[in-house]
């Protein structure tokens, strides 16, 4: 099945609009998440999200008075995001691929999100040529953060967990060598990540910080007896946002970010 259509039939039958919100390794990925945009955002900033889903992000800097731009593939979602962005004239959204963001000149925005493209990208000409694009509307100076999911992780929450044979899940993800396999019917890819910061190596960027956005927080709140009072997860937010940069913390998180400049 091609990519497009697979990723309307999946998140077609899913509840992509609470994701952030039903579970704490959501909550705690969106907390980490806009701590980082945050940093990056000033008054008057422009803000581009590429593959923003049903606009989780776009809506709520939208809300904070940013000039917000989002791009979503999947129609359903993108229909879910305009009645979120009801009542919000600084808010624009588009149907469009991470792949060709010709609608936009080079240098538009100042922050720009990639947060939804790179967990469904399996060829490296399509990784590049999202990356390429996200940096070619980002002015010189601006931020670029790129959120993907490790690889290493994925054995974990995906097979490990969930009993499925682990010897499949690491067939399936890696070669002999244990480099990372980039597969299209498994609809969501993971990287290394060295091997996710090496795909910017040669681009016009200055990199910023590698960022663990939600610990082993998926693999926990799998438990039947797990439970976590809002006081703990205040803490445990508190813990994740001073370590979260930690080259060792990295491997323990399903969802990671890049961040980058581009030169000017």
């Amino acid at each position: 099945m091609e990519r497009t259509e697979m990723l309307k039939q999946f998140y077609g039958q899913i509840d992509e609009d609470r994701r952030l919100l039903k579970s704490r390794h959501g909550q705690l990925e969106y907390r980490v998440t806009m701590h980082y945009i945050h940093k990056y955002l000033h008054s008057g900033c422009r803000v581009l999200e590429i593959g923003a889903g049903t606009g989780r992000y776009s809506v709520a800097l939208a809300r904070e008075g940013f000039d917000v731009t989002a791009v979503e593939l999947v129609q359903s979602n993108l229909d879910v995001l305009r009645e979120n962005a009801a009542g919000l004239p600084n808010l624009t959204a588009f149907q469009g691929d991470a792949l060709d963001l010709s609608r936009f000149p080079d240098d538009s925005f100042d922050v720009t999100l990639l947060f939804g493209p790179m967990y469904h990208l399996y060829e490296g000409t399509d990784q590049h040529r999202a990356i390429d694009e996200a940096i070619r509307v980002t002015r010189p100076g601006g931020v670029i953060l790129a959120a993907f999911l490790s690889a290493h992780a994925i054995i974990c929450t995906n097979y490990l967990y969930d009993w499925v044979p682990t010897v499949r899940g690491i067939q399936e993800n890696f070669d002999g060598d244990y480099r990372v396999k980039h597969f299209a019917e498994q609809l969501f890819t993971g990287f290394d990540i060295c091997e996710f910061e090496a795909l910017f190596a040669d681009k016009p960027v200055e990199y910023l910080t590698t960022v663990a956005a939600d610990n082993v927080l998926e693999i926990a709140e799998k438990r039947e007896d797990f439970s976590m009072t809002d006081a703990d997860f205040e803490a445990f937010a508190d813990y994740q946002l001073h370590i979260c940069e930690k080259r060792e913390m990295l491997g323990n998180s399903s969802h990671l970010l890049y961040l980058c400049k581009k030169r000017g």
